[in-house]
């Protein structure tokens, strides 16, 4: 997930909004921790749960990560005024995990990052023994908008 946020920050650009979705554990964070690392922003990426949003500034001439985890909030972007993401948006990555029906509004442009993790165990290659399989994970990413209609986001995950 990790390695993957990486490749997707050479993608991104200031106005960019993502919207990751997946359960507990799926690797929302992590792909966010990666994407900071390939923006080349300040500060250790870490989840923003208890302090809902974190501004990571560029140490380059990048744009600065605005990492918001809603997943505390309830109700919809009206809940979500008091972070001014419309305001940090234009010169801004904002990066936002459990986002859906709240920041939908801000933008027409966003990506959206479905990620499942498979739970359980596989039959290992050889047969014998069992594989664990709960660090597998299946990304989907669905741009939307005409910012996103030509982005070559198949080679992301391919």
């Amino acid at each position: 997930m990790r390695e993957l946020g990486r490749r997707l920050a050479k993608l991104l650009r200031a106005g960019d909004l993502v919207m990751l979705s997946g359960e507990l554990g799926a690797g929302k964070t992590t792909m966010t921790r990666g994407l900071g690392e390939g923006l080349g922003v300040r500060g250790a990426v870490t989840s923003p749960t208890f302090v809902i949003a974190r501004v990571h500034p560029s140490l380059g001439d990048g744009p600065p990560l605005v990492h918001v985890d809603a997943y505390r909030l309830a109700g919809g972007l009206d809940e979500m005024e008091d972070l001014d993401l419309d305001v940090s948006l234009p010169e801004s990555v904002i990066v936002v995990e459990w986002g859906e029906g709240k920041v939908e509004e801000l933008t027409e442009d966003r990506l959206q990052i479905a990620i499942h993790r498979a739970v359980g165990t596989a039959p290992a290659g050889d047969g014998t023994e069992p594989a664990e399989t709960d660090e597998v994970r299946h990304v989907v990413l669905t741009g939307l908008g005409e910012r996103w209609a030509d982005a070559p986001l198949e080679t992301l995950t391919g």
